[in-house]
C-alpha cells in the first residue's frame, strides 16, 4: 500500500515543480529585462484572457510572438546566451520554479493513491446518462463502479461507442475530464477509491488542507 504520509513529507521537502519555458517554434529570440529571482505570473481571468508575464519574444519571417510564463512562480534561470540568436523549436529558454498549491498537492497525492482509469484513445468522453444524473444530484463519490461496468460514452470523429470500466471496485473519488474536452490516450478519466480506504483518503485531504503552507 502506498505510504501517503511519506509522499506528503517528500512534497514538503521540495514544495515546487520546475517548469521549462521552450521556444514554440524556430526563430530569433530576444529576452525581456527579467533577472533570476523575478516573480512571474501565468495567464489569468475567467477565460485566461490576460496573458502571463512576457519572458521573451521570438521572431520568424518578421512575425513577432511573445513567449509568456505558463504559471506563477519565481524565475530561476534565463538562457541569455541565446539572445539575438536563431533557435530551433523546443529550445529551452528559461526555467520557472512554481510553488505547489494545496489543490495541486492533493492532485499529486490522489493520482498516486487512487486507481486511475485512463482514456484508451484520444477522444471526448461522457458518463452514460444514468451515471451523469447521479453525479449531478449527489456528486461523483455516490457512484460505485466494478469491473465491466458500462460507464462512459467515447466520442471520436462523430462516432460514439460505449466504454466499460476495468479495474478494482470502489467509488469515483476524482474526475479528470470535462464535457466536450478532447482527452489524449493514456490520460486519466477517473480515480477510483475502494470503499474500505475512504477514511484514509479523507484523512489525507484534511492533513493537506491544514498542514500545507502555500507560497506566492
Amino acid at each position: 500500500m502506498l505510504n501517503i504520509g511519506k509522499v506528503l513529507e517528500e512534497l514538503k521537502e521540495s514544495p515546487y515543480e520546475e517548469i521549462v519555458i521552450r521556444a514554440p517554434h524556430c526563430g530569433v529570440v530576444r529576452f525581456e529585462p527579467l533577472e533570476p529571482g523575478a516573480r512571474v505570473s501565468g495567464a489569468s481571468g475567467q477565460w485566461k484572457e490576460k496573458p502571463g508575464t512576457c519572458i521573451a519574444v521570438i521572431e520568424r519571417e518578421r512575425n513577432k510572438r511573445p513567449i509568456e510564463s505558463v504559471d506563477k512562480g519565481e524565475l530561476v534561470a534565463v538562457n541569455r546566451n541565446l539572445e539575438g540568436t536563431f533557435v530551433e523549436a523546443q529550445t529551452p529558454l528559461a526555467t520557472i520554479r512554481h510553488f505547489l498549491s494545496k489543490d495541486e498537492v492533493l492532485k499529486i497525492i490522489l493520482q498516486k493513491a487512487l486507481y486511475l482509469f485512463c482514456a484508451p484513445e484520444r477522444a471526448k468522453y461522457y458518463f452514460i446518462p444514468e451515471v451523469e444524473k447521479n453525479i449531478q444530484a449527489s456528486g461523483s463519490k455516490s457512484v460505485k463502479v466494478h469491473d465491466g461496468l458500462e460507464l462512459f460514452i467515447m466520442s471520436r470523429m462523430k462516432r460514439e461507442a460505449p466504454l466499460a470500466y476495468s479495474g478494482p471496485g470502489g467509488v469515483i473519488y476524482a474526475k479528470y475530464f470535462e464535457r466536450n474536452e478532447n482527452i489524449d490516450a493514456g490520460k486519466p478519466l477517473i480515480g477510483v477509491c475502494p470503499e474500505s480506504q475512504l477514511p484514509l483518503i479523507e484523512d489525507v485531504v484534511l492533513r493537506v488542507q491544514t498542514e500545507w503552507e502555500e507560497r506566492e
